[in-house]
């Protein structure tokens, strides 16, 4: 008898543990948006292998998407409606540039409601192009505005303060670029490329560009630019001084998984300071510009990459971490209370007005998060053969 309840005693506790480990986030007030159905009787809608979000910012009402396609096909913008709730304006690249796999980069915000973007380019040797965007009467106004790297392409971007200066990382070299828009004359700088040695240390672990070059910029509140190199270094531009240095402080790292080390997406706190996400092994970490140092916030959960973070109208940064060959999960981060909180899994009602879809959706990779521009929404992009948007509201005190 004793032997059958400590039986069923650890049963009930596996059990426990099996529910903490697959917690789903469905808070009220989500929902998902179908943006990706291939032959669909709804439209519009995205195809298949072409609709993996890549890229994402939300201004006034619209989510702005960019995706990446699978080899030999092109990328879409997109736009969502976020109060009616569906897809509401596509745009194949191919329109405008021929020979794109992804729009990669991130979205940087120009004056005027432009965005600017960068992409990745379908075969190895040839440029990725630079993109000035504007959404006007639900349809996309796309300027190509060249290639700031001959023979590479773009891997993250962020407009100077100025406007007139639009910066970047190129792949697979890993330069930092800065890119005239009036002149359209590139300054590039080669501090930022891993030296021979460092490319035949990160070699030893079979890593492509892509695992260990910077995935985004951010820049402080007196228009620096930051970002990362191999091995953990973090860089600064200062535009004044056209000088760029490498802080004493490296990323955070785990014994065994220093190769790895890149930053994976950045946040402005409300304080001026910049959290970022190192995906060596999904640690968040907190720069702080006055002093240039660098502070270990820790791991949200088990997982490796940090693809994604944005403050909300709380206070709280979320963020997501994880990814194949696992699955994604939100957590928040309240930097002056509770401090982490893994959110689970985010499985979201499907719903469009007119169809009603009534579909759980659940978000398994995760590649993108942005906050609507008053910090109320939270806006997740999967990164999936057949990709959806998924929105939740941040919960902020009455």
């Amino acid at each position: 008898m004793k032997t059958t309840v400590a039986g069923l005693a650890l049963l009930l506790l596996a059990g426990g543990s099996l529910l903490a480990e697959y917690t789903f986030f469905t808070p009220e007030g989500s929902y998902a948006v179908e943006v990706s159905l291939d032959a669909s009787p709804y439209q519009p809608r995205l195809p298949i292998y072409r609709n993996a979000i890549s890229s994402l910012v939300v201004v006034g009402d619209y989510a702005i998407g960019g995706t990446s396609a699978n080899p030999g096909l092109s990328p879409f913008l997109f736009a969502v409606s976020l109060s009616r709730k569906k897809l509401e304006v596509v745009f194949d690249l191919t329109q405008v540039i021929t020979g794109q796999r992804s729009i990669q980069s991130g979205f940087g915000r120009g004056a005027g409601g432009v965005l600017y973007a960068g992409t990745m380019p379908d075969r190895a040797g040839e440029g990725g192009h630079l993109l000035q965007i504007r959404l006007r009467e639900r349809s996309f106004e796309v300027v190509d505005l060249g290639i700031p790297v001959p023979g590479e392409g773009i891997l993250a971007i962020a407009p100077g303060r100025s406007g007139e200066t639009l910066y970047g990382i190129s792949h697979p070299s890993g330069r930092f670029f800065a890119r005239h828009l009036r002149s359209q004359q590139s300054q590039i700088f080669d501090q930022t490329v891993p030296a021979p040695r460092t490319l035949g240390f990160l070699r030893q672990y079979a890593l492509k560009a892509e695992d260990y070059l910077c995935r985004r910029l951010v820049l402080d509140q007196t228009g620096r630019i930051y970002g990362s190199y191999p091995v953990n270094k973090v860089f600064r531009f200062d535009p004044t001084s056209n000088v760029l240095d490498t802080l004493e402080d490296e990323l955070p790292e785990v014994w065994g998984r220093r190769p790895l080390g890149r930053v994976d997406a950045w946040a402005t706190g409300p304080d001026g300071m910049l959290y970022g996400g190192n995906a060596g092994d999904g640690q968040l970490f907190k720069l702080n510009p006055h002093t240039g140092r660098v502070t270990n916030l820790g791991k949200p959960a088990m997982m490796p990459r940090v693809p994604g973070l944005a403050f909300g109208a709380d206070g709280k940064l979320y963020g997501v971490t994880g990814g194949a060959p696992g699955y994604t999960h939100l957590f928040s981060y309240d930097p002056s209370a509770e401090g982490f909180r893994d959110l689970g899994n985010p499985r979201f009602t499907m719903t469009e007005p007119g169809i009603e879809q009534g579909i759980a959706w659940r978000g398994f990779q995760i590649a993108t998060l942005a906050a609507s521009e008053d910090g109320r929404w939270m806006v997740l992009g999967e990164h999936e053969a057949l990709s959806q948007l998924m929105v939740f509201p941040v919960q902020t005190k009455k």
